[in-house]
């Protein structure tokens, strides 16, 4: 195996370029088959660049037409162009204008990185490294400079011309053409970069800052899909106003435009005042898309949107410290969405997706630090461990400091850095600064990869009416990282009494406890609080204060406890996850359940059910029990999917078996006739009546199969639809294969729909879901280089189908990865991100791992594969 370029990258080798971009005009004609790009760059170099320096410029498939330095065609002595740059051998030892023209295809660029053309629209997508497939271009986030673009185009093809910035010329030109002149007078890297140029319809809407500045809104898209845009609209305003209220931060330029196109890579791109989507982020209407999907626009709109301060107006000096905008950045659309909807229920939901994606990933071949120090390849690093764990990270910095020390913070690092390019030291620097606490060990958190393991004992003395609490944490090696420090701990807690009430202590020794908050900063921590009458049951790490994995000497009994007690959400809905999970584990290792244990497992949940307190949402996450996933991570090794399927199936069964009247009165409380809407009530009652009836369905409850037929039938929404048609998917029911065939048919000619369907043909555990999935692949008409179609399908049977992805058999794991092999001649990122399914093959028991590994091995000796994909696999057959 080799692939391509394959060069590491240290962070230990950064250093400043010899030369400084301080403008950028760029003069772009755009044409089917060919445009041309003609750049003009003014550059400097600085002050300890040695005269004579070479001028080393990016740039991918670009075919040169001329060279320039300040208007002076230059002879071909004079430069030299490679298939990865151009270099000016010996530049003025003066400031100067650097002017080239390029030629680019677009239509030909089916790895969507660049310039390329999507469904009759042209657009880019520059990070982390695209520009250079634009332009020759010193293509690295800390070169920043203001950017003025004329583009023109046939008036025709393309009416619509959109740059970064704002709009200060437009006007015709000869043979039905014309032409836009955008300018962007915020420096910013060459990433942040964007255009688009097509026949697009829109929406447009208009935002009143705090200082009352008015901003032009924009949402572009295809024709006929304005309608479904209005969602993402007010979503866009609602970030807008909050980041205002929340941080400080008011929208700077005169126009802010989203555009969607149908083939990305990405879900969306922050570029600076034109943000571009994936369609799937942005087309919502009740018909075709569900509650999850309106719940991901508002949250990604979000995203994008506050990228504007944490990532555009202060961005990354090297791609090293990407956590330093991304994983800022999900914090805060993650605290946004709390304050839209619900905190508890958008906490556990978070928790969630950590645990599923970036726990395995900490665990496995991929780990890799929220900052790496190297890398192969970049794209391979826009991971769940810098996006979902930064966010932790920004999350335990904020806890540790307080509400009002961490605003104040943020404050500082918005007036320090504005306008750079900057690092995660630079980041903590500010909070110790505002703060005047020593945060370098903190800072650990971003230099080190996996996820600390704790362990807590505790013990209670009646006679001197004091009770311990014995921390331990351990911190396990990971590829390249032998030996782990301590990690800070800040962990939420609170100490409950028999009666269910909180408990308060005279006094506390051993550690720093501020409150509701202990830090700890050591391997072990033993903790002492004094003036306590009973013994309590502990409450810790509440609201998941530390991205860590907990174990405790808690009892069945303790744990129920505080399934009914716990004043913390987030550990209430924990305490009902870990006594399904322990009987569960109990299970596969050889020990049944009693039926006292179930028993009392369906009397919390029914407590749960009839509380007034919790809102339908909360209750319907209560309900969930630990997916097949979560529970192939805690037994860690030798897992057997079939087993654990077979185990979480029977307990699903026989709670089911007590609850069935209980969770048929919910279905039928929480069923509703009423008008669509995605608020956060109406969102709660469906996803607490479709949660109970996929438990009926998969219990075999009476009546359950029919009912869910009925409900695919008479839906009203793709919520109900989708959710009926999931149910009987996944249990396999007689009315599986028909009602599929029936989606497909009825529904799938919008092909945001048509993924939904691809999904759940790739998330069946029934034998014959393999050869399905072939077929569909197989098929003329599958679009094979959407990226959205691509994911839908193999994506989702290779993470969320470990009964049939890990087949004994291997079909399942040669199947991923000769698709992945296909993929990767076309699309290195897609075909990348889909062989990361492979990161837990090491946990199977034997015959899955060897199949596993001969299934990695094949592709291995392949042919040539893209540096995005040998990258991945080199380290997951290290790891």
């Amino acid at each position: 195996m080799r692939g391509e370029n394959e060069e590491t990258v240290f962070l230990k080798d950064y250093a400043e370029t010899p030369y400084v971009i301080e403008k950028v005009e760029l003069d772009v004609r755009i044409a089917p088959d060919t445009s041309v790009i003609r750049a003009l760059l003014t550059l400097v170099p600085r002050a300890n660049t040695a005269p004579g320096t070479p001028l080393v410029l990016d740039g991918e498939e670009l075919t040169l037409r001329t060279v320039a330095i300040d208007g002076l065609p230059q002879a071909l002595t004079a430069y030299a162009a490679t298939a990865t740059g151009l270099t000016i051998h010996q530049p003025p030892n003066k400031r100067f204008v650097l002017e080239t023209e390029v030629a680019v295809e677009p239509e030909k660029n089916i790895r969507l990185m660049g310039f390329y053309r999507s469904s009759g629209t042209w657009c880019t997508q520059c990070e982390p490294e695209g520009f250079r497939r634009i332009t020759y271009y010193l293509d690295r986030p800390d070169v920043l400079a203001p950017f003025k673009v004329r583009m023109s185009a046939d008036r025709v093809l393309a009416p619509i011309l959109l740059s970064n910035g704002n709009l200060v010329e437009q006007g015709a030109l000869p043979d039905g053409k014309h032409f836009a002149v955008w300018e962007d007078p915020f420096p910013k890297p060459a990433y942040l970069f964007a255009m688009v140029a097509g026949d697009l319809g829109s929406i447009h809407d208009e935002f009143t800052t705090a200082s009352g500045r008015k901003v032009a809104l924009g949402i572009y898209c295809a024709h006929g899909k304005e309608s479904e845009c209005l969602y993402a609209m007010d979503s866009l305003k609602r970030s807008m106003a909050w980041d205002e209220r929340r941080f400080g931060r008011e929208y700077d330029l005169d126009i802010f435009n989203i555009v969607a196109v149908s083939d990305f890579n990405f879900g969306a791109m922050e570029n600076k005042g034109l943000n571009i989507f994936n369609d799937k982020l942005v087309f919502a209407k009740p018909e075709s898309a569900t509650d999850a999907d309106y719940i991901n626009i508002e949250s990604v709109i979000a995203h994008e949107y506050f990228h504007n301060w944490t990532g555009d107006r202060i961005t990354c000096r090297d791609w090293f410290q990407l956590c330093l905008k991304e994983g800022l950045t999900v914090y805060r659309d993650q605290e946004f969405s709390m304050d839209e909807r619900s905190r508890p229920v958008n906490r556990i939901d978070d928790v969630r997706q950590l645990r599923q994606t970036q726990f395995p990933e900490d665990g496995g071949p991929l780990a890799h630090p929220a900052r790496p120090d190297r890398y192969k390849e970049i794209n391979n690093f826009y991971t769940a461990t810098v996006y979902e764990k930064g966010a932790e990270i920004v999350r335990m910095l904020a806890t540790l400091l307080g509400e009002a020390g961490f605003r104040k913070g943020m404050d500082l690092y918005f007036e320090r850095h504005d306008g750079e390019a900057t690092t995660i030291e630079a980041f903590i620097k500010v909070f110790e600064d505002s703060s005047g606490q020593n945060l370098q060990h903190f800072q650990q958190w971003y230099l080190q990869a996996g996820t600390p393991e704790v362990s807590v004992t505790d013990r209670f003395d009646a006679a001197t009416q004091t009770y311990t609490l014995d921390i331990v944490q351990e911190n396990k090696p990971t590829p390249g990282q032998d030996e782990k420090q301590p990690m800070v701990l800040p962990i939420k807690f609170g100490l409950i009494g028999p009666n269910g009430s909180p408990m308060s202590w005279a006094s506390v020794s051993g550690g720093e406890v501020r409150d509701d908050l202990i830090v700890m900063d050591t391997n072990k921590l033993s903790l002492s609080f004094t003036g306590i009458p009973n013994r309590p049951v502990p409450s810790l790490f509440r609201g998941f204060s530390a991205p860590v994995q907990l174990s405790t000497n808690a009892s069945e009994a303790d744990q129920l406890f505080l399934a009914r007690h716990d004043a913390d959400p987030f550990n209430r809905w924990q305490a009902l996850q870990d006594v399904s999970m322990r009987l569960m584990l109990e299970a596969v290792g050889g020990k049944p359940w009693s039926d006292a244990q179930v028993a009392a497992i369906a009397d919390a949940l029914t407590e749960t059910l009839s509380s007034k307190e919790l809102d339908p949402a909360y209750k319907a996450l209560a309900l969930g029990l630990p997916n097949e996933q979560t529970i192939a991570r805690a037994i860690g090794s030798n897992v057997d999917p079939d087993r654990i399927h077979e185990v979480r199936t029977g307990l699903v069964t026989a709670l089911v078996a007590r609850l069935a009247p209980t969770l048929e009165k919910v279905y039928l409380t929480n069923d509703s006739r009423l008008a669509y809407s995605p608020d956060f009530q109406q969102t709660g009652r469906r996803s607490m009546k479709n949660t109970a009836l996929a438990l009926l369905v998969l219990g075999k409850a009476e009546g359950a199969a029919k009912l869910a037929r009925e409900q695919y039938e008479r839906a009203l929404n793709m919520t109900d639809r989708l959710s009926a048609l999931s149910t009987v998917v996944q249990s396999w029911t007689a009315d599986a294969d028909a009602l599929l065939s029936d989606f497909y048919r009825q529904y799938t000619a919008d092909p945001l729909v048509l993924d939904k369907w691809l999904s759940l043909n790739a998330l069946a555990a029934d034998d014959a879901a393999l050869e399905r999935i072939k077929a569909i692949l197989a098929s003329p008409d599958f679009p094979r280089n959407n990226p959205n179609r691509l994911r839908a399908l193999m994506a989702t049977f290779g993470m969320n189908n470990p009964t049939q992805f890990a087949r004994q058999d291997g079909a399942g794991f040669r199947f991923l990865a000769e698709f992945v092999g296909d993929v990767d001649k076309r699309n290195p990122q897609v075909a990348a991100r889909v062989l990361t399914a492979f990161r837990v093959w090491r946990s199977f028991e034997s015959v899955r791992r060897g199949e596993a590994e001969k299934a990695l091995k094949s592709l291995q000796e392949s042919g040539e594969l893209s540096r995005n994909t040998a990258d991945i696999l080199e380290r997951t057959l290290a790891g």
